[in-house]
């Protein structure tokens, strides 16, 4: 399994999803079948108690999940149906970490956010990303993750962590990482800043994860390079 990483920086809102989704359909016309994993760092187990206004309209899949509309997106995007299982939240994360901390079977150990945490994450995404989505039988040969949020954010450092030890796990010819970022044009002089792209690659190189690629968004079409 290949896994292609998307991660975003500066300012959410940037089109993380969109992104996903068209790197997912550039692939599948490569002839790779491709299935799709969206975290979202709150706490709520998912989206479906959550105010439209708030967070956007909710998606529900075949199986009942309501889900972030990004999912939606991936499956009409790459003509695939998924599960709420493909919506991992922080809420999901703790609470099949809990029920198992209730349960013993950590035999008594003290549960940390490492390695118990970032364990589950990773044990998540790996079942998931083998389940055929598109009807055909076996896994898919990519899987694209969008991680939500932006790098820095609190919630989403075990996510980080997570991902971390999974690229160094599978390997650097199965990790890819692309990193969405804002390049702004200051209305004064009219000139694009990439500084706070810098800002952000060097938080996340910091955090342990380097970007393959980085995908800009501006008000004007990119002219720094």
């Amino acid at each position: 399994m290949k896994y292609v990483l998307i991660s975003g920086g500066v300012v959410s809102g940037l089109g993380k999803g969109v992104t996903a989704s068209s790197i997912g359909v550039v692939l599948k016309a490569c002839g790779l079948r491709v299935t799709s994993i969206k975290i979202d760092p709150y706490l709520n187990i998912d989206a479906g108690t959550m105010s439209p206004f708030e967070h956007g309209e909710v998606f529900v899949l075949d199986d009942g999940g309501e889900v972030d509309l990004d999912l939606g997106n991936y499956e009409r995007f790459l003509d695939v149906t998924l599960t709420k299982d493909n919506n991992i939240t922080t809420g999901k994360i703790y609470q099949s970490v809990l029920e198992k901390e209730r349960k013993g079977d950590y035999l008594g150990k003290t549960v940390q956010v490492v390695p118990h945490i970032t364990d589950a994450i990773k044990d998540w995404i790996e079942s998931v990303a083998v389940i055929p989505v598109d009807g055909k039988e076996g896994p898919a040969d990519v899987c694209v993750i969008e991680l939500g949020g932006t790098v820095g954010d609190i919630e989403s450092m075990p996510f980080i962590e997570a991902l971390r030890q999974l690229s160094f796990q599978v390997g650097p010819d199965n990790f890819c990482l692309i990193h969405v970022s804002l390049i702004p044009v200051l209305g004064v002089v009219g000139e694009q800043k990439t500084k706070p792209t810098q800002h952000s690659v060097r938080e996340l190189r910091a955090l342990g994860l380097t970007p393959h690629l980085l995908t800009s968004r501006s008000a004007e079409p990119s002219d720094t390079s």
